[in-house]
């Protein structure tokens, strides 16, 4: 296939797992003998015009109100809708896809969605965050144009450029309809869970199809945690605020310390007045506790060097894939049912669950994983087979493939 994926970043410019996996798919697909197009944003980009030129990468979209990027006012948002929908046009000309891959459109100009469906070429979505969910009624372009009672000032404006014929001549080139009538044929959603709270927003997607997250068990191995190792080095892995629960890690560690004689090693960045708080109160109640920063290379080291991983998220994660890498790594899980996570951890079986934001629960846990050398280890084992069964790379990509191959022939087929 020729397959052209659109997503609003692309490595080695990211903020997370979304596009990461996004990187690992191009890979992937390549790897398979597909001709993959990467259309993207030109956030990050700083080289001088002449530059190198990135083999099978176009990042001339242009980003609005997400990552440091300013909010424009109407007259310079509409060119910028202008831009980055001719781009699109531009290089399905050029480019002939048989399919459309989207991925992550946080922050890049939703009306593309309403060309792809103008343009009549086959699409699919690939949904792990709650860009739909969301934030698509609140693009600021799609919503200026279609909102109720919208300001005095916003009204006459917009009735004057629709009674003038402008709204028209616009539209041709940055699409202008409501989000409603974005239809969502062929998408894919990362969870059970994300599916069904995206359905829940009032979108047409209960028919989608779920492809959870993939691990990359080549990078992320190791042999299970033996009932012989002791437990000694707690691990927690992610973005250091509130909503990930770092905080119930720390009450936790106060609430066990007197029975608990291992440690926990944090890792992860956050803001600078959060992070302050945190050691703080690992100051004040003198708790084994040490913060770390890796980088993603040294990760699977990371993982190794530690007994256990603490999954503390309390939010509705779509899928995450940090105790995929513990699982992967032999690690024994102990984590929350938050999101996604709900349908990979079973209580007692493949992991331990607790209630999300119960610091007592979950020092209940880690004396029970403490205690229990066997259990421990047959979960590092059930988890670590299970990842490796379902969740490997080349498992997951082989979904993808065929979500995209029966995408491509099922439009062609039709027309």
């Amino acid at each position: 296939m020729k397959i052209l994926v659109v997503s609003n970043l692309f490595p080695p410019h990211y903020v997370g797992g979304y596009e990461l996996r996004c990187q690992m798919a191009v890979k992937a697909l390549r790897g398979r003998g597909h001709t993959v197009q990467v259309l993207t944003s030109n956030h990050g980009v700083t080289a001088a015009p002449g530059g190198a030129i990135e083999s099978g990468v176009e990042r001339t979209l242009r980003i609005h109100g997400f990552f440091g990027h300013p909010w424009l006012g109407i007259g310079k948002l509409r060119a910028l809708e202008f831009h980055n929908n001719r781009v699109l046009r531009d290089l399905i000309a050029d480019f002939q896809p048989d399919v459309v891959h989207v991925w992550n459109l946080g922050g890049i100009s939703k009306s593309l969605c309403l060309t792809l469906q103008a343009l009549g070429v086959p699409v699919v979505y690939d949904v792990s965050d709650h860009w739909i969910a969301r934030s698509l009624v609140a693009d600021v372009w799609l919503n200026w144009w279609n909102r109720e009672n919208p300001s005095l000032p916003v009204r006459l404006l917009r009735s004057f450029w629709t009674l003038t014929g402008a709204r028209t001549r616009w539209s041709r080139l940055a699409p202008t309809d409501p989000v409603s009538t974005i239809r969502f044929s062929r998408i894919y959603f990362c969870s059970r869970a994300l599916r069904d709270l995206t359905a829940a927003k009032g979108y047409a997607v209960q028919q989608g199809d779920v492809i959870y997250c993939s691990v990359d068990t080549t990078k992320f191995h190791g042999e299970p945690i033996p009932a012989s190792r002791p437990l000694r080095k707690l691990l927690w892995v992610g973005r250091l605020s509130e909503d990930k629960g770092v905080m119930t890690a720390l009450k936790a560690m106060a609430a066990v310390q007197a029975k608990f004689g291992g440690e926990l090693h944090i890792y992860g960045k956050g803001e600078v007045d959060y992070t302050t708080m945190l050691k703080s109160f690992v100051e004040q109640h003198r708790l084994p506790v040490f913060f770390h920063t890796a980088s993603a290379a040294e990760m699977p080291a990371v993982y190794r060097a530690h007994d256990a991983l603490v999954f503390t998220s309390e939010w509705e994660e779509p899928f995450a894939l940090t105790p995929l890498e513990a699982m992967a790594s032999g690690l024994p899980v102990i984590g929350t049912l938050t999101g996604g996570s709900k349908e990979l951890f079973r209580h007692g079986d493949n992991a331990l669950t607790y209630t999300a934001g119960n610091a007592e629960e979950l020092a209940q846990r880690i004396g029970e994983l403490d205690a229990d050398p066997a259990a421990r280890a047959r979960m590092a084992v059930t988890g670590h087979s299970e990842v490796r069964a379902r969740y490997a790379e080349p498992i997951i990509t082989d979904q993808m493939e065929q979500y995209l191959l029966e995408s491509a022939r099922g439009a062609f087929s039709a027309a």
